[in-house]
């Protein structure tokens, strides 16, 4: 059974050598996106909380653009054939410990692979229809958003003008009652004024006139004055 090899596998790669980072720490983002489209694996890689995310991130650019520029192909027709992480050489340091011991410090590094080629016909048929099924429910959901959008801004515009309504009734009203309490403080002055210029006599007023003693007639508080009359003997009588 014939067997093929890494450097022999068909596609288009970018290989960076001896990253300072451990093997396992990159395969755990690799498997991420191994076997899938360039562009749903971007996608992965720009969500991944973890550092390989984004040296992967950039070998799989490097291999995109090896691809388009080196051998003509069409980025979006591009997936990951291959991507896995060998070990490079590790450095070693040592830690001073107790009791004149040492600690070993491995500072591991790694060599990261990522190949990338073109898809075949049938994926690439599968590829367009879902790009399709996908475009025509964007358009949907385009034109429902927007026909929503101009739902609403038609209902504030009646409601606007509803507001605009209402307001526009409380100030006529308001100014009817301003007017209607003017004419009646000027119907009230007028009747003061004619008042004023005109006023009757009452029966009592008449009554108390009557009433006043005047100065012919004695009151009875002053004494009435004595009278003399003479009879016929000649004697005066006072009275």
């Amino acid at each position: 059974m014939p067997v093929t090899h890494t450097n022999e596998r068909p596609g288009t790669r970018a290989v960076p050598r001896h990253y300072p980072m451990s093997a396992s720490k990159a395969r755990q983002v690799l498997d991420l996106v191994r076997g899938k489209n360039v562009t749903t694996a971007q996608e992965i890689l720009a969500n991944t909380p973890r550092e390989a995310a984004s040296v992967v991130a950039k070998v799989l650019a490097s291999a995109i653009a090896n691809a388009v520029n080196n051998d003509g192909q069409v980025q979006e027709e591009l997936y990951i054939t291959s991507a896995f992480a060998d070990e490079g050489a590790t450095a070693k340091r040592f830690r001073p410990r107790a009791r004149g011991r040492a600690g070993r410090i491995r500072k591991r590094s790694c060599h990261v692979t990522i190949i990338v080629a073109r898809m075949g016909e049938p994926e690439l048929a599968r590829l367009h229809a879902a790009r399709s099924t996908d475009g025509a429910s964007r358009s949907r959901r385009v034109a429902g958003s927007r026909r929503r959008a101009d739902q609403q801004s038609h209902a504030h515009k009646r409601e606007v003008a509803r507001e605009e309504a209402a307001e526009a009734e409380a100030a006529a009203a308001a100014v009817a009652a301003d007017v209607t309490l003017e004419d009646h403080g000027d119907a009230e002055e007028s009747l003061e004024t004619d008042a004023g210029a005109w006023v009757p006599e009452s029966p009592d007023a008449e009554g108390s006139a009557d009433d006043e003693p005047t100065d012919d007639e004695p009151t009875d508080d002053e004494p009435t004055p004595a009278t003399t009359v003479a009879d016929e003997s000649g004697e005066e009588t006072t009275h």
